[in-house]
């Protein structure tokens, strides 16, 4: 790939962690040969990526957009938590403090957070810079209660935990949440309710949603641990009861037998989530049965969900029920950015498959070049993509971890 894609800056990361490269491990020699050498190559470039991509904000504070360069004139709140997931390491406590700070001072009067905020400070509520959906994007909430939890584990800061969390919980409070089931609802009654899960923005989801409920599960778990930590043991209770409520229903309400997998929702777009799946088995969602019936299905459907180790959000030969076009972006390109909940899943069932997954998406990268959002057959989107090497990471630990 090249020196152009490190840089200096690169070079004083690998320097500084205390990596030791061996000849056949250089970033400059050619392929990967493992899993080990794929998450050197993987943790080093996410890092160089974080560090180049900083944007100064109001405030002169440094902000961290999902492209280096160019591209996302703003800094995306889901895009920086899975920056934190899979890489906190690269950002300085300074850095964590500010950022967070910075994006829950764009919280709605009602309580809802942000899809983004401008370098001004000026804070958007819906994907597209505020066109797509007439109310808040459907997973701002849970997104910013991930990265007051992944600030706090870094800071173990009490009074600035103290001092937020009750605007995380306000945030929680303004998602739309079906009072039957627990779980995360957009209207059909509605034309165009909201957007849901950020990176299914093009996909016009209806009724209980999957992946939307996930990530209130997550940060309901989360919310729930951190009033632990500021022995509010009520509040505690409460967010606990309350993912409860909705992992029951995920598992009762949108697992399909049949196939192996969860559906997406259950009025429209009501397709299996690859992704979905996946991550009800990273997060522990999924039971036993579940979680084997949905690594079995990625393991012997693999070719037709996997491309150069990068992941389709449904299965192959499938659409979205309304969404974008065929073959691109969200409805049949393939990303990097959840191989990590895939490859934890699939290694329940075929290591070796796992493994192969995460040398084959490195590989792609260093051969093509670049670290692109998602690919297919001549066809990249969105060059130089953050997320794409930092969220896999955390799941790639965890498989070596084994």
């Amino acid at each position: 790939m090249g020196i152009r894609l490190f840089g200096i800056i690169g070079l004083f990361v690998i320097l500084l962690s205390g990596i030791a490269f061996t000849e056949d491990e250089s970033i400059n020699t050619g392929e990967v040969k493992d899993i080990n050498q794929a998450y050197k190559w993987l943790d080093n470039k996410a890092r160089d990526m974080i560090r180049t991509c900083i944007r100064p904000a109001k405030g002169g504070i440094s902000t961290f957009p999902p492209q280096v360069h160019s591209g996302y004139e703003a800094f995306w709140l889901r895009d920086y938590s899975y920056m934190l997931e899979g890489c906190i390491d690269a950002f300085s406590d300074k850095e964590l403090r500010e950022a967070y700070l910075f994006l829950l001072s764009g919280q709605r009067a009602d309580g809802a957070m942000v899809d983004c905020i401008k370098f001004d400070g000026t804070p958007i509520y819906m994907p597209g810079y505020g066109t797509m959906g007439e109310n808040p994007v459907a997973d701002g909430s849970q997104f910013m209660v991930n990265v007051g939890y992944k600030t706090y584990q870094r800071l173990k800061d009490r009074e600035l935990l103290s001092s937020t969390i009750d605007r995380l919980a306000k945030g929680m409070l303004a998602v739309p949440v079906n009072p039957e089931t627990g779980l995360v609802f957009i209207d059909p009654k509605k034309e165009y309710d909201r957007c849901p899960y950020g990176f299914t923005d093009t996909v016009r989801k209806q009724g209980d949603t999957l992946f939307e409920s996930l990530l209130y599960i997550q940060a309901s778990q989360r919310l729930s641990e951190m009033y632990t930590k500021l022995s509010r043991k009520q509040e505690s209770l409460d967010w606990s009861a309350n993912a409860k409520k909705a992992s029951l229903s995920v598992k009762k309400e949108l697992w399909d037998s049949g196939t192996g997998l969860f559906r997406a929702a259950t009025v429209k777009c009501r397709e299996h989530d690859v992704w979905g799946s996946a991550f009800a088995v990273y997060i522990g969602v999924a039971d036993k049965k579940q979680t084997a019936a949905t690594a079995g299905y990625f393991a012997q459907h693999y070719s037709e969900i996997v491309k150069r180790g990068q992941l389709r959000h449904l299965l192959g030969g499938v659409y979205w029920e309304q969404a974008c076009g065929h073959d691109v972006y969200q409805n049949g390109a393939y990303w990097a950015t959840p191989v990590g909940w895939f490859v934890y899943t699939l290694h329940k069932k075929s290591p070796e498959l796992a493994e192969k997954t995460v040398v084959d998406m490195v590989n792609d990268f260093i051969k093509t070049g670049d670290v692109n959002e998602c690919i297919n057959d001549n066809y990249a989107n969105v060059p130089e993509y953050i997320d794409s090497a930092a969220l896999p990471l955390e799941g790639i630990h965890r498989i070596i971890a084994r």
